[in-house]
């Protein structure tokens, strides 16, 4: 596998040379982690690595350690198939979520994507809520985002499902219904699937996309289950975050489905995703509008003339809510972080002997 092959660019190239700082050091990207051991793919081969003590000792958070797609500096040792990385190079993009639980931490799901497919499945499971999400989540990750809708041979209403889903794709983004079990509109695919382009595959459980890698590729690489016909929700299929080479030379991130999809830091993307809403406030009467009683609301106005659907007002505020309450507890966390640190440093003076 060449470097070409794994997506290099000029800029990652340029970043490697400035930072090599030994003949040893060679350039890999890391295919596919897991309990911070990774996989990562050089031009000698896949080599099984870990962090170096002093990568570890100086990362501040999860954000710092490498994540699938990232380029890494490693040490090989070639005569044991591994190798130590002792950085990674800066990130053209990266797609984050806050990690699962009580814990204000960023979640890195893959770095360096070209494309992101959301995948949707076209069955009771379609939540357009979900798929802003996803939206607000890629703009803000610095990629373009496509909505793919799976399963088009099992939805009877079609015409109608898109014409929701077109509803909340403002932006220009292409909406590309599809189906594995008859390959329709997998030729509409195909503009964002060129070599060295790195396109991530991301949504719910059972939506599709271990199906979809598999249709790409040709093979049954990734195990397929069905999804419950109880309530057509699905089961998780793929553990990991993997790269994927294709046979025309572009590479697929596939992930785990995810449940849960706490926003991170995405203000940029809020912009991105409700463009409408946006574009209508600038012509508010008052610049603090907040869109809800005040007099002269532009974006009040749209929606009782029928312009601006109410469901995208409401789900604008929940997302505004729910992303001012991630930089209050970030910005509390940044506080308790700096105090310790203070407190650890007076403690170290303190236990220096006196001259």
């Amino acid at each position: 596998m060449n470097l070409l092959t794994m997506g290099i660019t000029e800029t990652v190239k340029n970043d490697f040379h400035k930072g090599k700082t030994s003949d040893d050091l060679i350039l890999g990207r890391v295919a596919l982690e897991h309990k911070r051991m990774y996989r990562v793919w050089t031009e000698h081969g896949e080599l099984l690595a870990e962090v170096s003590g002093r990568f570890s000792y100086n990362a501040r958070s999860r954000e710092d350690f490498p994540a699938v797609g990232d380029w890494v500096c490693v040490i090989p040792r070639f005569n044991e198939g591994k190798g130590t990385i002792l950085s990674v190079l800066p990130r053209k993009s990266k797609f984050s979520r806050k990690s699962a639980g009580n814990t204000t931490e960023e979640q890195i799901i893959a770095a360096n994507v070209d494309t992101v497919f959301l995948i949707n499945s076209l069955n009771e499971d379609l939540n357009l809520r979900r798929i802003e999400r996803y939206l607000l989540l890629t703009w803000e990750s610095g990629t373009n985002p496509v909505i793919v809708l799976s399963k088009a041979d099992l939805c009877s209403n079609i015409t109608e499902k898109l014409a929701q889903v077109e509803t909340i794709a403002y932006g220009g983004v292409p909406v590309i219904p599809i189906s594995a079990e008859t390959l329709s509109g997998f030729e509409n695919l195909e503009p964002f699937l060129e070599p060295g382009k790195t396109i991530a595959l991301l949504g719910s459980s059972g939506v599709g996309k271990s199906t979809l890698t598999n249709s790409l590729l040709g093979v049954e690489k990734q195990l397929v289950q069905e999804i419950r016909v109880s309530d057509d929700k699905g089961r998780h299929t793929t553990t990991h975050r993997e790269l994927v080479l294709l046979s025309n030379g572009s590479i697929l991130i596939d992930t785990p489905g995810m449940r849960e999809l706490q926003l991170w830091e995405s203000s940029e993307g809020l912009m991105e995703t409700f463009v409408e809403i946006e574009a209508l406030a600038s012509e508010c009467r008052y610049r603090d509008c907040q869109h809800k009683d005040e007099p002269g609301c532009a974006v009040v106005k749209a929606i009782v003339d029928g312009v601006v659907a109410a469901e995208r007002l409401t789900s604008y505020h929940k997302l505004q809510k729910e992303l001012a309450f991630i930089e209050r507890k970030a910005d509390k966390r940044a506080q308790v972080e700096v105090k310790k640190q203070w407190k650890n440093i007076t403690k170290k003076m303190r236990q220096r002997p006196n001259r």
